[in-house]
């Protein structure tokens, strides 16, 4: 086995440091700034050298996809992951139409997501929406990113939800908040109102546990 220059074995290293204080791998963007490399590009080409060598396995799907294989640099194995489907769009934005369905549970998944359990805090009953829209960008959560959600009809004010809008049909990810007889679904975004509706004509259909950003 190729010995590893002092980069690769920085790479390394963080990446097991990172799985050990949060339960779940850092992004390229991560490794970048915590390694102090000029760039993504050079964070990638290195990456891929380390998976070449067997010492990480990447997954390409989630923007998070890192693991390091048992054996190397004293890293323990990698936690457990569950498969988690992902059931279509939410719109982070003006409300769309999203599934064919009201219910999210009924429908078929487009894809599915292996997701470390430590990052799920402990939920398995749980699913995946891409969000299209940037109304929750100033929660961090931008156009392309992946939500994991919790399947609950109940919510506290402040929870991110995915709310459906029974008279338009159509479904939405905003923050929850009942004024009364009313629901605010608030953005995360200043250039942006809040929706208000009924309380009556609004489901939650689920909460926000987790996100997966679409970044390199």
């Amino acid at each position: 086995m190729k010995k590893l220059s002092e980069r690769q074995s920085r790479i390394l290293s963080y990446i097991g440091e990172f799985l050990d204080e949060h339960g779940y791998p850092p992004t390229v963007r991560d490794i970048q700034y915590a390694c102090t490399i000029s760039s993504t590009s050079v964070v990638d080409y290195n990456l891929r050298i380390l998976e070449r060598e067997g010492r990480i396995r990447r997954f390409p799907d989630i923007s998070r996809g890192i693991e390091v294989i048992e054996g190397h640099e004293g890293r323990r194995p990698q936690r457990n992951t569950i498969r988690v489907p992902l059931l279509g769009e939410i719109a982070a934005g003006q409300p769309i139409p999203v599934l064919a369905t009201e219910d999210f549970n009924a429908a078929e998944p487009m894809d599915t997501l292996d997701i470390s359990t430590a990052m799920l805090k402990g939920e398995r009953d749980v699913y995946a929406l891409r969000v299209r829209g940037t109304s929750m960008i100033d929660a961090l959560i931008d156009d392309g990113d992946v939500v994991v959600v919790k399947p609950t009809s109940e919510a506290k004010n402040g929870d991110m939800v995915v709310a459906w809008l029974k008279k338009d049909k159509e479904a939405t990810l905003k923050r929850y908040y009942l004024e009364g007889t009313k629901v605010r679904l608030q953005p995360a975004n200043s250039q942006m109102s809040p929706i208000y509706a009924n309380a009556v004509d609004v489901e939650v259909q689920g909460k926000v546990i987790a996100v997966l950003r679409n970044v390199v």
